[in-house]
């Protein structure tokens, strides 16, 4: 079970500081289980782990056997929570160097539709041209601008190499139950489809058919996933003691650090294959809390690299910070520091020691110095990088996260402020019924 500790929060906040906190979670929960606080239309992924069957585990399963047998490469097009939790935990799993392997278990995974870059999307339809490739298209409405251009080029592609009949079983759609513009594709052309929940948004639906079906694709135990989320559902359910509970006390403490004048949360990792976990993070945190002129602003890290280049400004820049660490206990491989008989550079001190335990002295050492800096630390630790443990973490955040918004007072679960870029370009765009928009965005260029 993965674990947290706040005992490196420094002398900023006290024991006494977080257990005055209890009444407030405590009430946060309720709103969350009863659903009587803001955004009670989206807590469909509160109970999704324990209540996903194995009936649609295996309905998920056989859509990806069969992408997997009909597919060198799959492009998964999304943006945001569409493609962000399974991209984290793909990664995450994934060899770091299996995408160069001429002999591969699994499909390459590939991403699409979460930008405009025309280079991009000209590179992708190029390293196209010669494979076998399938689309997951994943978007509720279908209508989201940089998804819906991204599947339009991949479809005409996919149909010109593949043919429309081979094409139909490639492309899978998922979408609305019922409405938007990819569910009438997706009903028209006969593809396969899965449901987006309409009480789960997108950045809470990585363990919807959104983040599954990729990651099965890509060869993961998508049960096992489940299996880390749901144990991790009943550690950090409203029944659990507050002082037990590590999804109440990351909100108590992260909200205090707020309090006290703590505007940015760092989350750090020491381990290169979760970069996208803080990717996915930084959508989740930042889009659920950032209304209303406040929130903490999320940042993320990745070390020992970053720190030569953002560690000098943690050490010593303005003291408005605080550090999350996820730290990895068991990495899945050994490899040990050789000998060298010049020891030109001087690290014979090292031969015989695993690289972890270098990578986790960097990890104590960085520690230990921010928070001589003045920086809080707050540390989560999970066992090892596998499915479990990743569903585990996933869940941790996603509680923590409708706790958190709570207690800081605004809707956890919309997302307002996207909508005012898309209004503008809209408009620079002349779509069609915005003509006033355009009219008055182009008086005031």
């Amino acid at each position: 079970m993965i674990s947290l500790n706040i005992e490196k929060t420094g002398d900023l906040i006290s024991k006494e500081a977080i257990a005055a906190y209890e009444s407030s979670v405590k009430e946060a929960q309720v709103k969350l289980e009863k659903g009587t606080g803001l955004g009670n239309d989206f807590l469909g992924w509160l109970h999704l782990p324990s209540s996903i069957t194995q009936a649609h585990l295996t309905e998920l399963q056989t859509t990806a056997k069969l992408l997997r047998e009909q597919c060198d490469v799959v492009v998964v097009a999304g943006i945001g929570g569409s493609y962000l939790g399974a991209r984290a935990v793909i990664e995450a799993l994934s060899n770091s160097f299996t995408w160069l392997q001429e002999k591969r278990e699994s499909p390459i995974m590939i991403y699409a539709g979460h930008n405009i870059g025309e280079d991009y999307l000209h590179e992708l339809t190029e390293f196209l041209k010669d494979k076998k490739f399938g689309v997951i298209n994943i978007s509720k409405s279908g209508t989201t601008t940089e998804t819906a251009l991204a599947f339009r080029l991949l479809k005409k592609q996919c149909e010109d190499q593949r043919g429309k009949a081979v094409a139909k079983q490639v492309i899978v759609a998922v979408t609305d139950a019922q409405k938007g513009a990819a569910r009438v594709t997706a009903d028209q052309e006969g593809y396969q489809t899965f449901v987006i929940p309409d009480n789960v948004g997108g950045r809470f639906s990585v363990l919807t058919p959104v983040g599954l079906l990729p990651i099965a694709v890509a060869g993961f135990d998508i049960e096992r996933l489940v299996a880390g989320a749901a144990d991790m559902e009943k550690a950090c359910g409203s029944e659990v003691p507050f002082a037990e509970n590590p999804a109440a006390i990351y909100a108590a403490t992260r909200n205090e650090l707020y309090k006290q004048g703590k505007k940015i949360e760092i989350l750090v990792n020491y381990n290169p294959k979760l970069h996208y976990v803080n990717e996915w993070w930084k959508q989740l945190y930042g889009e659920s809390e950032g209304k209303e002129n406040k929130g903490i602003f999320p940042a993320a890290v990745d070390f020992s690299t970053d720190l030569h280049s953002m560690g000098q400004w943690i050490q010593e820049g303005e003291r408005i910070i605080f550090e999350t660490v996820i730290s990895v206990e068991n990495p899945n491989h050994t490899l040990t520091v050789p000998s060298d008989e010049a020891n030109l550079d001087g690290l014979n001190f090292l031969a015989g020691k695993r690289v972890d335990e270098v990578n986790k002295m960097a990890e104590l050492g960085t520690q230990l110095a921010h928070v001589d800096g003045g920086v809080p630390n707050m540390r989560i630790v999970i066992p090892e990088l596998s499915e479990y443990s990743i569903g585990q973490l996933l869940y941790f955040f996603e509680k923590a996260c409708g706790i958190s918004g709570y207690l800081l007072g605004v809707n956890p679960f919309n997302q307002p402020g996207v909508e005012a870029y898309k209004k503008n370009m809209f408009a620079l765009l002349n779509k069609p019924g915005y003509e006033e928009e355009s009219k008055a965005i182009r008086a005031r260029l």
